[in-house]
């Protein structure tokens, strides 16, 4: 019997005996050598024509891929200066952490003294700005964010998101780099509705909360974790990504509403006498979160252990009248700014009367919703205007406190939460 002929590349002839790899086609075969040749041609024509070959690339260095590139603690909060109104405490807390962080990455921890990783929880009221601080600090250092809700995990098996979807989501936002997001920030925010519920013991289990910080715990400790790009239970086919989570800075925010209560009761309990009469006096009730201790989150409902992953533990006052009328004008993003622009973009000049701005803050006061609720009542109050502004040929628009009054009293009872 004749032995079967033998397959050659159609373009040198090599037999595919003579070469380590030979494609084959509809009716003709390439050998790696081939390959190569032309993927040079191809190169060398691409550089003729100005265009850079895909794997010649330079891979963008994000801000503290070196050491010398970390801004200093003072740079850090005069960039969170421009973007949030007040909250100094915060901001000084949030710069020295995110400056120890990244310059624990570029140390060498070879040496008998390892620097370990400091994660950050912020505690305020809605509206105060926790999640524009994280967002604005991985704006300045440009490194991968993502902002996830802690409502929705609870424990593994059961029905709702794993706790390593978090790394999806950085994934996700560091376009698939596991190196990139290995330095990226995740902000979880609500963090204080997975407090354990009670200490009374139950016949279930507290999937939602208790079990949810028992998951958290290897993601803020530093682990090797494997990770589903796409989400593990609608792809259980997919490769997984190992993410090392050691160098990933985790800043954690919630509301913690009642924890005022719960600060008061620890600082009454002191002991009678002339000095703790002195002390209670000094004690600024307005603004009882900043005499926040961990012990604090431990009668909330959060358990040591994550308590002790989250060493830098910072707080956010109420927004007063001051600081919501400069958020409204001040920032760089500031809201009258961006209403501004976008009524710029339609060839319409945007203008305020006075008295307008104090107005929409009394308002937002009054309603109670932070700076969030500025937001609201300016969508309110300019609805109809940027519905007809397109179709007019008007050049300029002014918003008088007659005109302001009369939209913004159209807005439901829906927004207040008083």
């Amino acid at each position: 019997m004749a032995n079967k002929k033998s397959k050659a590349c159609s373009f040198c002839g090599y037999d595919e005996n003579e070469v380590k790899m030979l494609v084959g086609g509809l009716n003709a075969c390439i050998c790696d050598r081939c390959i190569d040749q032309i993927h040079s041609l191809v190169e060398e024509s691409m550089i003729a024509a100005g265009i850079e070959p895909e794997r010649k690339k330079k891979k963008k260095k994000t801000v503290v891929a070196e050491k010398n590139n970390i801004p200093s603690p003072e740079k850090i909060k005069e960039f969170l200066d421009e973007y949030v109104i007040g909250q100094d405490a915060a901001k000084k807390y949030l710069s020295v952490a995110v400056y120890n962080h990244y310059k624990r990455i570029g140390y060498d921890n070879t040496g008998d003294v390892e620097l370990e990783k400091s994660n950050i929880l912020m505690i305020g009221d809605t509206g105060t700005g926790k999640t524009l601080l994280a967002r604005s600090i991985a704006k300045l250092l440009d490194v991968p964010f993502a902002i996830v809700d802690a409502t929705v995990f609870t424990e593994a098996g059961y029905v709702g998101e794993d706790v390593e979807s978090i790394l999806s989501r950085l994934l996700q936002a560091a376009d698939y780099n596991v190196e990139e997001a290995e330095r990226g920030i995740v902000f979880i925010d609500e963090i204080d509705k997975i407090a354990r519920k009670g200490d009374n013991p139950s016949i279930t289990r507290d999937v939602s909360g208790e079990g949810v910080q028992q998951g958290l715990l290897k993601l803020l400790e530093g682990s090797q974790v494997n990770v589903p790009p796409k989400g593990g239970r609608k792809h259980p086919e997919q490769q997984y990504s190992v993410v090392d989570t050691k160098n990933i800075l985790f800043i954690c925010g919630g509301a913690f509403n009642g924890m005022e209560s719960i600060i008061s009761r620890r600082i009454n309990t002191q002991k009678l006498g002339y000095k703790a009469l002195q002390d209670k006096n000094s004690i600024d009730k307005e603004n009882i979160l900043q005499y926040i201790a961990p012990s604090d989150l431990k009668s909330f409902g959060l358990i040591p252990e994550i308590i002790g992953r989250l060493p830098v533990l910072t707080y956010l006052l109420p927004l007063d009248r001051d600081a919501l009328l400069k958020i409204l004008t001040q920032p760089k993003n500031a809201i009258i700014k961006q209403y501004i622009r976008l009524f710029e973009i339609d060839g319409v000049t945007l203008e305020f009367e006075d008295g307008v701005m104090d107005y929409i803050v009394d308002k937002a006061m009054e309603f109670k919703l932070g700076a969030r609720g500025l937001r609201s009542i300016f969508e309110t109050l300019m609805v109809d205007a940027m519905f007809k502004a397109p179709s007019e040929n008007k050049k300029t628009f002014s918003v008088t406190l007659q005109y302001a009054k009369e939209q913004i009293e159209k807005i439901p009872k829906r927004l207040s939460v008083a």
